[in-house]
């Protein structure tokens, strides 16, 4: 049985996009989203710099579009069961899911990235990845400092978030402490400021129902209604992100394979450590779509 992933932010690269542009029209799609957006997407994936794409406002709809172009061109309906994003990947998995257009997608993560960062200018803060660790030790040590677990990610990773000072004094027992080069505490209360102008546009947008299981990162279960599907995405942005969770629920929808979307790396790598009975395949270029079908055709069945 097979799973389409989508990563989130702080998996883009620069020029990650060129090579789904060589086709006339993925370039004219992607034009069109750019104007859509008013963001220039040709230029963010295939001319800009590292600095600019890390740029939250920037990032968020780019990963997205990337995300959509890949699915776009690996073509997998009818030939998946079910599917999951990260963060701002639950954007991209909410199309490929059937929920909403592309267009509204890229509509939906441009106002996300804009409120995120505005809301992420109110306050300093911050975010950094815990690497290793007992489990119950690095979370009472996040907590103990006033902190948030704003990524249980599984696989021995938890980002914690919030105060800059708080976050330079953690350091858990058996782990290593990487700060994450963001722009704010994504996924905690200091992101609330984004929530309401984010509810308002999801409500003007026409949802169906996932056509697969759809995998939440509120709780890692099955959401069915398109509805609940935009609610979660954007209530999300204050909460924190439980991806241990969707990893878990793969396993138990009987996942036995996942083809992780471009920006791909990151998520097949989590499952790699925490689920290791699920194969993994990143479809991080064109150049990957053969073996990608490959690969779909031994876990295609639904």
């Amino acid at each position: 049985m097979l799973a389409i992933i989508a990563p989130g932010q702080g998996s883009q690269t620069p020029g990650m996009l060129a090579s789904w542009l060589e086709g006339k029209d993925a370039k004219e799609l992607l034009q069109q989203w750019s104007d859509a957006i008013d963001l220039d997407l040709i230029h963010l994936g295939t001319t800009a710099d590292a600095e600019e794409i890390k740029e939250t406002a920037n990032a968020q709809p780019l990963i997205v579009a990337a995300g959509l172009l890949a699915a776009r061109a690996l073509s997998a309906d009818g030939k998946f069961a079910c599917v999951a994003g990260h963060s701002v990947g639950e954007i991209t998995a909410a199309v490929v899911a059937g929920v909403i257009t592309p267009l509204d997608a890229m509509k939906l993560v441009r106002a996300r990235g804009i409120e995120m960062a505005k809301a992420a200018s109110v306050t300093p803060a911050g975010m950094a990845a815990v690497l290793g660790g007992e489990r119950e030790v690095v979370l009472r040590a996040i907590t103990d400092l006033g902190l948030v677990a704003a990524n249980d990610n599984g696989g021995g990773q938890i980002v914690a978030a919030g105060d800059l000072d708080a976050l330079a004094q953690l350091a858990p027992e058996g782990a290593r402490v990487r700060p994450l080069a963001v722009a704010g505490a994504f996924h905690t209360s200091y992101m609330q400021p984004a929530v309401e102008p984010m509810r308002e546009l999801a409500a003007t947008m026409k949802v169906s129902d996932p056509a697969v299981a759809l995998l939440s990162n509120k709780d890692g279960g099955v959401v069915s209604s398109g509805r609940e599907t935009l609610d979660r995405i954007v209530n999300q942005i204050a909460n924190p992100v439980r991806w241990d969770l969707c990893m878990q629920s793969l396993v138990a929808q009987g996942v036995t394979g996942v083809i992780e979307l471009a920006p791909a790396g990151t998520l097949v790598g989590l499952i790699k450590r925490a689920t290791p009975s699920i194969e993994q395949f990143a479809l991080k270029s064109s150049a990957d779509l053969e073996s990608a079908h490959e690969f779909m055709a031994q876990h295609g069945g639904k």
